[in-house]
């Protein structure tokens, strides 16, 4: 098992294209790209710089959207319009933010019955995130829904479930353990207790919290490559304001996002090989 490198646009100006970042990006070593296309200024654009420049894709799709509630339907209808509008661009899977956190356990089995049937339909794996105001945004809707479907993949993002519970998940290892055995795909981004993002995870007051990262996602390699996978996917999810904290009235972050990133990706690439061999 190897691991690959993804790089994020979030916070990335690209309404002048991609020449500036495309170089930066090989030189660090990322290897896959992964945005959503209803977030881009030029879909189009984006597209054929993924068939010139060699990139794969992980596309991220929003069951209806960032609206809260909605029905089974909704989410089923929106979930199948935007993964349409990526197939023509060979993505390696489909990373979701799928449900809400607001529906009866009924719903949601409902909805992600329904979302394996699409999966076998596209021929393509749709990796459920681990995300606040989703249905996976706490670890005990998780585990509910991974004990009905034991097939289910996840991307895992842990620093959603350390802020939702206010605690760094010391009583949740069974549920971690059982999270790395459905995970297809890490957002390595590191939470505290009152929020997703930790303000720089270099620094050493976050020492504490970034081990505790580690040590999950370190779980989470030895799961794939015990199943085994053939590739490992990691993508350094910090991302701008209001992730980023800033300094108030001059709105000036209190650290460099790309520098962050970068610091995430290759100290991770080190351990893997590390861990992982």
């Amino acid at each position: 098992m190897r691991l690959r490198l993804v790089r994020h646009l979030w916070g990335i100006d690209i309404s002048h294209g991609f020449s500036l970042h495309i170089a930066p990006w090989r030189a660090k070593g990322y290897e896959v790209l992964e945005v959503s296309l209803r977030r881009l200024p030029d879909p189009a654009m984006f597209k054929k710089v993924l068939r010139e420049e060699g990139f794969d894709w992980i596309p991220q799709v929003f069951s209806n959207m960032f609206v809260g509630g909605g029905s089974v339907k909704r989410h089923l209808i929106s979930l199948r319009e935007q993964i349409e509008e990526c197939l023509d661009s060979s993505p390696l899977f489909i990373n979701a933010h799928t449900g809400s956190d607001g529906w009866t356990l009924a719903e949601a089995e409902e909805f992600y019955s329904l979302v394996a049937e699409m999966e076998k339909e596209f021929d393509l794996n749709i990796s459920h995130e681990t995300h606040r105001s989703r249905y996976f945004g706490n670890p005990w809707n998780t585990k509910q829904i991974l004990d009905l479907f034991p097939y289910l993949q996840l991307t895992c993002d842990f620093s959603h479930w350390v802020c939702v519970t206010e605690r760094l998940l010391q009583d949740c290892t069974g549920i971690l353990s059982q999270a790395a055995n459905h995970c297809l795909h890490i957002h390595a981004r590191v939470g505290y207790e009152e929020g997703p993002q930790v303000p720089d995870p270099r620094a050493p007051e976050w020492a504490e919290h970034l081990r505790a990262h580690e040590d999950w996602w370190r779980m989470i390699w030895e799961a794939q490559r015990a199943r085994p996978l053939q590739a490992s996917t990691l993508t350094p999810e910090f991302g701008p304001s209001p992730y980023m904290q800033t300094i108030p009235y001059t709105q000036k972050p209190l650290a460099d996002l790309n520098e962050i990133c970068d610091w995430i990706a290759l100290r991770q690439a080190d351990r893997f090989r590390e861990i992982v061999g």
